[in-house]
């Protein structure tokens, strides 16, 4: 039997995927069921999504706990081979101090990289100050690397998606957070891909995207030297739409449509599964 890599060696492998030929494509699963699922298909590495995860619990995006994300981390990293980064949101302090012990717990939980964003979850002032947010990086990237496990340290620019569309500041911070020691960047919200080409051009770190509707192809941005393309809750939406569409099925025409879709499920949860 194979021996399963330790935490440092899936760090090291995680950060390594970031320079490969083509961009890694890492879904972000919302329970440890979708987790393993998506390792069986073959993706190299995992995130999870704070939106899907807050919708196992029966909440809106923004409202999980500390706690709660960190265990949800490890326990998707006990489910599965493949490394996995943890969705933390703003690591839960305005702070540097605070943002490090979140990272410190990320590190203790197993995980392979965890992210930090400059979203501050205050409506009337969405993103922190540069200098505050360039700060919070440096004490994330302390945290993330202090020790024999390299953790993958993922900073966002969070403009795009708080009605700040303002590209030349988004530049401007993600190269603060690459001075700043963070290893990969990534500013969600950005679909136009002369947009996308010019954040590649202006950082020396891999370049994370999110796909969005009418966002540019998977070769698209690998031709635009993007490193890594995500898809957020998109995949737990997906299932979710599912659910919905079986349940309107049934209490409208009272038709079993969705039991061809079922079939198919039920199947690859037992093969996937039956190992435990």
């Amino acid at each position: 039997m194979t021996p399963m890599p330790t935490q440092a060696k899936k760090a090291e492998a995680f950060l390594v995927l970031h320079h490969g030929a083509s961009p890694l494509l890492i879904p972000n699963p919302w329970d440890l069921g979708s987790a393993k699922l998506l390792e069986s298909l073959g993706f190299a590495a995992l995130a999870t999504t704070s939106g899907g995860f807050a919708a196992t619990l029966g909440r809106l995006d923004g409202s999980v706990t500390r706690d709660e994300a960190i265990s949800h981390g490890r326990a998707i990293v006990s489910a599965v081979d493949v490394p996995v980064s943890a969705d933390l949101e703003n690591c839960f302090a305005d702070d540097p101090d605070g943002v490090a012990t979140t990272v410190a717990m990320a590190v203790e939980a197993g995980l392979a990289g965890c992210s930090v964003e400059d979203f501050s979850k205050n409506n009337d002032d969405p993103i922190y100050d540069p200098g505050l947010a360039r700060d919070r990086v440096a004490a994330a990237a302390e945290a993330a690397h202090a020790g024999p496990v390299h953790l993958v340290l993922t900073a966002r620019a969070e403009n795009h998606l708080h009605g700040r569309p303002d590209l030349d500041d988004t530049i401007t911070r993600l190269q603060a957070y690459q001075e700043a020691g963070a290893d990969v960047l990534y500013a969600p919200g950005l679909s136009e891909l002369d947009d996308i080409r010019r954040v590649v051009s202006s950082v020396d770190r891999p370049v994370n995207v999110l796909t969005r509707p009418g966002a540019p192809t998977v070769s698209q941005l690998a031709e635009a030297g993007v490193a890594r393309i995500s898809v957020g809750g998109a995949f737990a939406w997906v299932a979710l739409a599912a659910l919905v569409e079986a349940g309107q099925e049934l209490l409208g025409p009272g038709t079993y449509g969705f039991l061809d879709r079922a079939a198919v499920g039920a199947a690859t949860a037992r093969s996937v599964f039956a190992g435990g």
